[in-house]
Order: structure tokens, then C-alpha cells, then sequence
């Protein structure tokens, strides 16, 4: 039974040979690759993928002289973004397996990382080894020393721990420049803490979508541009608020935790936060209404439930404050149980009304599409 075409594929999943040497992927045939080992090699002699390459090359003239119909490739992903670099990966394999018509694929890779995007080759073509390049050298501690500094010298490894170390330490000197040394430490815990909440839930996707609707919504001239550009200048003075209420209700006996802290941080920033997404969400309903009226309903309940949110996170903040005897706090127990209580119910009212609002428009929606042709505004 014949055995059919092999492919030796090389994967750089970090895009090195085109961030660094500036070749375009995919790389298919045997000189070509060797020719793109060497650029890479000139550009950067200690990149691993170098010697990846080589590997491929040298497994596909083993298997040539065996007499195996094999055929040798280097594709690449994406040096910042590796979910874009995966798509990548997988339509540029697509792109091999057309031009050469193979029916296998030995994998050869430098290091784990490469070895994640495997489901991607193998939903392309069935994966019949994996060759995996470690690059032998003695481990010493001049060695390690020269490693970390190396990695620290990537840029997409400097973002991701450099850039919140640096703004802790600058918040560390602040807290003690303003005369706080005492909350110092509580300030550099928080950020830190934040930040690995911000990457470990996934946030800086989302920050990146806010970012790139951002973009678009300037290029194509949307009045969402403006609302969220006030919405930004309204979190960022609920943010300063919120700082500026811990220190005024600021404890000196140590009675204060870190719990409190947040909830003081809550009541003196959450209404203008809240009234931020009001103003950003108002401006996307406004888009969608001229510009992509389908899609009314999904966005139509933004406002109502950011408002019930910021209501009862509000009411419950007072709440919270004026049990823990804050000193100087203007709400006595009575006042601030009438305040969770009005904010709680009008958070559901919000919310009530918003889907209320949901079904109206969906109606409206359904009722129009048969008949009244919908308006464009360009």
C-alpha cells in the first residue's frame, strides 16, 4: 500500500524569522529553508529556531535517501499575538498541503511552546511524528544570568512582567513622596494583585477588543468614538475619587483591612465609573441604531444593567462603611440600610426596564424586516 507524501514541517509559533530576519512564511522546499536557517542565524546565531530548521532540513534528506517521497517546510505565527498566530499557522499549513500534496507530517519543534499549536496541525494533516530540538549547552550561572537577561530583552516578555513591575515600584515611591508610607505597601499589593486578576481572567483580551472597537469606531467616523472617550475620562476620575476617599477615611490605629480598603476605594469611585459605561454604552446603541440596527437588542440593555450594577454596589458600599464605625463617615446604620435597600431596588428596576426594552426592540425589529426597508446612514 503505498505510504504517500511525507511533509517535514518546522514550526516557529513566535514568528522569529519575520520579526527578525524578515522572511515571509511559508518557507516550502529544501534550499529555501536552508536559505532562511542562515538568514535567521546571521540576524540572531543564539535563536533556537535556527537550529530547528537545520533539524528539518536534515530529517528530510534522511528520508529522501531512504527513498520516501518527503517534501520539507518552515511556517510562522505571530511575534505579539499568538491567537493570531495560530490562525496563521493553520491557513499557511493549508497553504503547504495544497502546493505539495502531501498526506502526513513530521513535526519538528524547538521547545514546548511550539509543540501547543499540534491540534492545529493535526486538524490539517495527521501528524506522524514530532521531533523536538534541545540545543545542548552546559548550565551554569553565568548561563542562567544570560538567559533571563536575554528574555528580558524580548519585548513581549518585557510587557508582560517589566512594565507592572516598574509601575509598582513608581507607586511605592509616590505613596511615600505624598507622605503615606504606611499604605506604600498596601498600594504595590493591590496593583500587583489587580494585574494578575487583569491576565488571569482574560481581561487584556477584552482590553484589546475596547481598544481595536476604539480604533474603529475613529476610522469610520461613529459617534461611539466620543462617548467612549468621555467614558475613559469619567473612569479615570472615578478611579482618582476612589483613591482620594481611602485617603481621607484613611485609619492610623491599623482597624482598617485590606476588604475595607476596597469598599471605601467602591464608594467613593463606582457612580462615576458607572456613569462612564452609561455614557460609552449610550454611544454604541447610537451606532447600532444607524449603522446596524440588527444588532439593536443586544446592546439596547448595556445602560440598564451598568446602572443596576453601580446602584447596588453603591448603596452596598455605605452600608459596609457605616457598620465598620469609619471615622468621620457622614451615614449613620439607619440612613445607609435605606440606601442598600433604594439601590437595590433600583437596580432591578433597571434591570427590569432594560429587558422590557430588549423585547420591545426585538419586536419592532421582527415587525419591520418584512416591510419597511431598514435606513442606512453612511
Amino acid at each position: 500500500m503505498a505510504q504517500g507524501r511525507t511533509l517535514v514541517l518546522s514550526v516557529d509559533r513566535d514568528d522569529d524569522i519575520g520579526y527578525k530576519a524578515g522572511i515571509v512564511s511559508p518557507v516550502i522546499g529544501r534550499e529555501e529553508c536552508l536559505n532562511a536557517a542562515v538568514t535567521l542565524g546571521l540576524a540572531d546565531p543564539e535563536d533556537s529556531d535556527v537550529n530547528a530548521i537545520f533539524q528539518a532540513v536534515k530529517t528530510y534528506d534522511e528520508l529522501k535517501t531512504a527513498g520516501e517521497d518527503v517534501e520539507v517546510a518552515l511556517i510562522s505565527g505571530n511575534h505579539m499575538h499568538m491567537i493570531e498566530g495560530d490562525r496563521r499557522i493553520a491557513e499557511h499549513l493549508g497553504m503547504v498541503v495544497q502546493q505539495t500534496g502531501v498526506t502526513s507530517c513530521i513535526m519538528v519543534a524547538d521547545g514546548a511552546e511550539d509543540e501547543f499549536i499540534i491540534p492545529i496541525i493535526q486538524s490539517k494533516l495527521p501528524v506522524a511524528s514530532i521531533r523536538r530540538v534541545v540545543v545542548s549547552q552546559i548550565p551554569n550561572l553565568e548561563g542562567t544570568y544570560y538567559i533571563i537577561k536575554k528574555l528580558l530583552n524580548d519585548p513581549k516578555i518585557a510587557r508582560i512582567f517589566l512594565v507592572p513591575l516598574g509601575l509598582a515600584m513608581l507607586l511605592y515611591a509616590g505613596a511615600n513622596l505624598l507622605g503615606y508610607p504606611q499604605i506604600a505597601t498596601i498600594i504595590v499589593v493591590g496593583v500587583i494583585g489587580v494585574y494578575l486578576l487583569y491576565r488571569g481572567f482574560g481581561i487584556d483580551d477584552s482590553f484589546r477588543g475596547f481598544v481595536n472597537a476604539l480604533q474603529t469606531s475613529l476610522k469610520r467616523a461613529r459617534f461611539s468614538f466620543v462617548t467612549y472617550i468621555v467614558g475613559i475620562l469619567l473612569v479615570v476620575v472615578g478611579i482618582v475619587l476612589g483613591l482620594m476617599s481611602i485617603l481621607e477615611h484613611y485609619s492610623t490605629d491599623g482597624s482598617f483591612g485590606i476588604l475595607l480598603y476596597l469598599v471605601t476605594f467602591i464608594y467613593g469611585s463606582v457612580l462615576w465609573i458607572t456613569l462612564g459605561g452609561v455614557v460609552s454604552s449610550i454611544g454604541i446603541i447610537i451606532d447600532n441604531f444607524f449603522y446596524e440596527r440588527e444588532g439593536l437588542a443586544k446592546v439596547i440593555v448595556f445602560p440598564f444593567f451598568i446602572s443596576a450594577i453601580g446602584l447596588i454596589a453603591y448603596g452596598a458600599s455605605i452600608y459596609v462603611m457605616s457598620v465598620s464605625t469609619v471615622a468621620d463617615f457622614p451615614y449613620t446604620s439607619d440612613t445607609a440600610l435605606q440606601y442598600i435597600f433604594y439601590g437595590v431596588i433600583g437596580g432591578f428596576a433597571c434591570i427590569f426596564a432594560g429587558v422590557g426594552i430588549q423585547r420591545y426592540i426585538n419586536r419592532w425589529i421582527t415587525d419591520q424586516q418584512p416591510g419597511e426597508e431598514l435606513i442606512e446612514v453612511i
